[in-house]
């Protein structure tokens, strides 16, 4: 059996027994006892626990010059915190992400856990809080009301700017396979019927123009977690903080981070509010409505091999029947659509979250925050395994791709302009009716020469606005 020592501690409850290695306290061993939710623990969030940290650190510099700690406090706790954001020690937040009380469990774990590793630093003994106390030195100036959504907006700046990356990468890709099949003339279709030739390349070009416009929505949606509510403490009065202290952290939030931090205007109203976040999940959402989107497109094209388009060959991961023999299905578009239909739906729990923040706080904001790293860690992990397991090895199927357009009556829109709607529709119906194609349809009604189709005809001039007044002139 194991022989486990402790040490005791107290709260507003009473005493309680904290296992004596332990950096966290006992309002930390309180939020184990009780949240078995999600199984999500914070110590797997460790950009969470570096934005608490980077919270601890600036509002430590700012206690410092207002006063309300000492330099020697001060130093302990910087030094923690810095261990805290090198990565270290991050197993001493073993507390579920989802858990009641507004993330006062999360705000006291990081007071705990810096306040013991500060004593250490200062020679002392875990526990020993009178030299330097989780909830009188390391909060001071402070309430879980302002660092804990302080340290939500500092972690997902983090992960925004690991998450970037990931998707810049992905855009890159479809612009590669966008020149490599340039020169590949395909049918596109709309409302899934024939439409209008185009080429492959277009086709990718348009993916990759359809991520790229998210990149500009996600920095922008990411700028509104630099404005943050250090000093509101409990509602947005400020209260027991000293004068100049929200001024003093946000500039030592500036120094330890490096961005443009900024002080919101109204700290009554920012105290309660969550629509930075409600923006960025829904940027988020908008960007797997878009991938969605481009993954649903990749199976249709794919389809077959036999029965289906199959304009494009994509990567054999694995075999798709247990019955079947010989089937391959697309498991990696089917795996990222399954991403962003959670992603979708996480937003729908952000929104909810958020719409139920009542007089002066959200207590709900810890769902939000497990919800909104859940998004963004699945569509990093999406992302990564979209691009390399699939969109960087997919084939060109040349052949059947410019044999499904010769053999289209869509390209009988071509010839509008030349032979007008009417005959165009004529022409259409005949080819449609008995199986002729629209080029020796058109031939044989003596509509147009072969010199001229064979022009309007031509790759090219299918792909791009083109004048053909010249030819109608001829005719």
């Amino acid at each position: 059996m194991e022989n486990t020592k402790f040490r005791t501690e107290s709260d507003l409850l009473g005493s309680h027994e904290v296992p004596a290695d332990a950096y966290y306290g006992v309002q930390t061993s309180r939020a184990i006892e009780n949240f078995h939710i999600s199984g999500q623990l914070l110590c797997n969030y460790h950009n969470f626990i570096r934005g608490m940290a980077i919270t601890k650190k600036a509002a430590a510099m700012a206690n410092v010059e207002v006063g309300m700690i000492t330099p020697e406090q001060g130093e302990a706790i910087i030094w923690a915190c810095d261990q805290l954001i090198a990565g270290r020690y991050h197993d001493q937040f073993p507390i579920d992400m989802i858990q009641g009380g507004a993330g006062t469990s999360t705000n006291m774990a990081a007071n705990e856990v810096i306040a013991n590793l500060a004593l250490e630093r200062m020679g002392h003994q875990k526990g020993e809080y009178q030299f330097c106390s989780p909830n009188d030195i390391v909060n001071a100036s402070q309430s879980t009301n302002d660092a804990y959504p302080c340290a939500i907006h500092m972690a997902m700046c983090l992960e925004h700017l690991e998450f970037m990356p990931r998707l810049e990468k992905m855009i890159e890709a479809l612009d590669r396979k966008s020149e490599e099949f340039k020169h590949v003339i395909k049918m596109g279709r709309t409302q899934l019927q024939d439409a209008v030739p185009m080429t492959l390349g277009q086709t990718f070009g348009g993916f990759a123009a359809s991520l790229r416009g998210e990149l500009h929505n996600l920095r922008n949606a990411a700028d509104e977690f630099l404005i943050v509510n250090m000093g509101a403490t409990a509602i947005g009065t400020g209260i027991c903080s000293k004068p100049g202290y929200s001024e003093a952290c946000i500039k030592a939030l500036r120094k330890v981070t490096g961005w443009n931090i900024s002080l919101a205007d109204n700290l009554i109203e920012a105290t309660s509010a969550t629509s930075c976040m409600i923006q960025y999940s829904s940027a988020m959402k908008r960007l797997a409505i878009k991938i969605n989107k481009m993954c649903n497109d990749l199976r249709l094209l794919s389809s077959g091999p036999r029965c289906g388009l199959n304009e494009i060959h994509l990567p054999e991961r694995q075999p798709g029947s247990s019955i079947m023999p010989g089937k391959v299905n697309p498991v990696i578009p089917e795996v990222m659509n399954q991403v962003c239909y959670k992603v979708i739906g996480n937003d729908m729990t952000i929104s909810f979250a958020s719409d139920n923040g009542q007089l002066e706080l959200n207590v709900m904001e810890p769902v939000i925050a497990y919800t909104l790293f859940e998004s963004i860690h699945l569509l990093e992990n999406g992302l990564d395994t979209l691009r390399t397991l699939c969109i960087d090895g997919i084939r060109a199927n040349e052949e059947r791709c410019r044999q499904l357009v010769e053999h289209s009556i869509g390209i009988v829109t071509m010839l509008n302009p030349i032979i007008g709607y009417k005959q165009s529709t004529k022409i259409a119906k005949e080819a449609s009716e008995t199986g002729r194609g629209v080029y020796e349809l058109v031939l044989e009604h003596g509509l147009l020469t072969k010199e001229q189709l064979d022009k309007i005809l031509l790759p090219e001039n299918m792909l791009k606005p083109i004048d053909l007044s010249s030819l109608k002139k001829e005719k």
